[in-house]
């Protein structure tokens, strides 16, 4: 994003200098209806726009992504918890941490500066990190994903002062989540936390669908258990000051199996977690099928999530495929972590590529998180996504355009 951004930043800027004179000096976000002209909905427009400060790309998609953490418990025992609000390619990809020099550590002095106690206090409720960490976990959701929003950029502001975009992101995404009660949406369905009743996904999907027609929603399990919910818009006009449109989902991502699904309480003795987070991890992970977070060994399937979703699956050479069948893989114990065999033979990096053959000497993985891990970085990448009949090559590490992440599924 950022080597098309200078030149239509320019454009931009002209074109507020001359809205401000129009509008007497008074300070004007991009995306008002007086700075934009006509503005397109995000995901939905078939020409191209070159002001970024009126149409939100290359991340089109938002999602306020709600957590509902029981071990430990955090935010109020009847209430959902704020997770973040993540701009989307419209198609399940996504840019992360877009501008370094904005990647701030003091969140909550920032918002304080502004007069907004009454928006920090709401946070210190209803934004909380589950290892107690709310601050570390604000400058992560803004660095990472705040960054990435086009339509929040500087020079979008007729009048900027630093860091004011900072704000304004918490200010929306709180906005945003004060309409999503999740928690008084499924109660009205009958959908309540319980150590023994289990759910559906139907059921669950038509419990929103009822307060929010037409569309639905990412569902987030881990270990059986509803743990996250991601609400999809397209925005027409800037994020502060547009229209949000709710949106199906910009790919199949949710995690959650069609029954059995537990909604432990937060405080009732829940005999089983809902696994662990933290706060780098930008989407829930595990499968819908098999055993999510099994540690590698004996025989199972390396499954490609994008965004927290199974999106296809590596083959016996070790590229990325979503049409093929999916190769079986060997984990066997290998020093301190374990190795992987597929038909071919021995898996490992090569060059970089994660390759699979009979020549390759084969490298000591390891697990973080539940993900496969080279060198303990289990951040992998490729130039596209995968689509049909296409493989892609997966790099190690998070350096090519399309992030990653492998996971195992037991057979």
């Amino acid at each position: 994003m950022a080597s098309s951004l200078p030149s239509m930043r320019a454009l931009t800027k002209l074109a507020f200098t001359g809205a401000n004179v129009l509008l007497g000096g008074q300070r004007v976000l991009g995306g008002t209806p007086q700075t934009c002209l006509n503005p397109q909905l995000s995901c939905q427009n078939t020409t191209a726009v070159a002001d970024l400060c009126c149409f939100n790309a290359p991340g089109g998609q938002l999602l306020q992504t709600q957590f509902w953490d029981t071990d430990p418990a955090t935010g109020p025992d009847d209430s959902w918890t704020i997770h973040g609000l993540w701009p989307d390619h419209c198609d399940g990809t996504y840019d992360a941490n877009c501008d370094a020099s904005r990647a701030y550590t003091n969140i909550s002095a920032i918002i304080s500066s502004f007069g907004k106690t009454d928006l920090l206090s709401y946070m210190q409720t209803y934004w909380k990190d589950y290892q107690g960490n709310d601050e570390t976990f604000w400058e992560h959701e803004w660095g990472k994903h705040g960054t990435c929003i086009s339509t929040l950029e500087p020079d979008c502001y007729s009048d900027h002062t630093p860091t004011e975009e900072v704000v304004d992101f918490f200010q929306k995404t709180v906005d945003l989540f004060k309409t999503l009660p999740s928690y008084d949406w499924l109660a009205a369905a009958g959908i309540t936390p319980s150590t023994t009743a289990t759910y559906t996904t139907a059921a669950i999907q038509s419990a929103i669908a009822a307060k929010r027609p037409g569309v639905s929603v990412t569902l987030g399990c881990s270990s059986g258990a509803l743990n996250e919910i991601w609400y999809h818009y397209d925005v027409r006009g800037s994020v502060v000051t547009g229209t949000f449109v709710p949106a199906n989902p910009d790919g199949t991502k949710s995690t959650c199996p069609a029954t059995g699904i537990k909604y432990l309480p937060k405080n009732g003795g829940g005999s089983t977690p809902t696994g662990t987070k933290t706060t780098s991890t930008s989407a829930p992970t595990g499968t819908s099928t098999g055993t999510p977070g099994t540690p590698f060994s004996g025989k199972g399937y390396l499954n490609v999530q994008v965004s927290g979703a199974n999106k296809g699956c590596i083959i016996s050479a070790g590229t990325w495929y979503t049409s093929g069948t999916c190769a079986t893989f060997t984990a066997a114990t290998s020093g301190s972590g374990f190795s992987l065999t597929s038909s071919k033979g021995k898996c490992g990096v090569v060059s970089g590529v994660l390759t699979c053959g009979s020549s390759v000497a084969a490298t000591s993985f390891t697990a973080v998180d539940g993900k496969l891990a080279a060198g303990g970085n289990a951040g992998w990448s490729a130039d596209a996504v995968a689509s049909g009949s296409t493989q892609e090559k997966v790099y190690a590490g998070s350096d090519h355009s399309s992030v990653v992440s492998i996971v195992w599924q037991a057979v």
